[in-house]
């Protein structure tokens, strides 16, 4: 390639739109998503405690794991 020569820079438009063209296969995936039917509602579950609760399995760890 000469010096004098310039690249063309319309050769390069296509890697400038390539990521729009990945935006717009991503929205239209997105708009042909069927909207969720909502189901028959679960039962309710009993609440779990959260957090630190002490169980008898953890009392009988506490029992073998002591050293004084």
């Amino acid at each position: 390639m000469d010096k004098d020569k310039q690249p063309d820079p319309a050769r390069r438009s296509l890697l400038k739109a390539a990521p729009l063209g990945a935006l717009a296969v991503a929205a239209a995936a997105h708009a042909r998503a069927p909207e969720p039917q909502p189901g028959p509602a679960a039962p309710a579950e009993p609440e779990q405690a959260k957090g630190y609760h002490e169980t008898e399995h953890i009392r009988r760890y506490y029992r073998t794991a002591a050293y004084w």
